[in-house]
């Protein structure tokens, strides 16, 4: 905890800092949890879909392990800052082209994309 305290300077409050650390370790374990049990659907259903939704939740698991690295003062802010930010931009791209992709229910693409 003490190398998070002197590493991360003005911006970390140090009464703060415990519970940060538990909250990104939190996300690091729950966005791993998630993108296994996203990667085992995709080798099940090997649909498009499906393969943007695991690569979107493998961007999370890197975006939580990024700001782990900052807080522990591994990882610089600015690096912290282009990786978080250009991932939320990645990420919602990736969600709305499935989006897009899916269509309704009445459409013949969407079939397409699913089988």
């Amino acid at each position: 905890m003490v190398v998070a305290m002197s590493a991360a300077g003005e911006w970390l409050d140090p009464q703060l800092a415990p519970v940060l650390v538990c909250v990104i370790a939190l996300a690091v374990m729950g966005t791993t949890v998630l993108f296994v049990a996203g990667l085992v659907a995709y080798t099940r259903r090997r649909t498009l879909r499906y393969l943007l939704i695991t690569v979107v939740l493998g961007l999370l698991v890197v975006r939580s392990v990024t700001g782990f690295g900052t807080v522990l003062g591994l990882v610089p802010m600015t690096v912290h800052h282009l990786v978080e930010h250009g991932f939320d931009f990645l990420i919602a791209v990736l969600i709305l082209y499935a989006v897009y992709r899916s269509g309704s229910a009445s459409d013949a693409p969407a079939a397409e994309f699913d089988d």
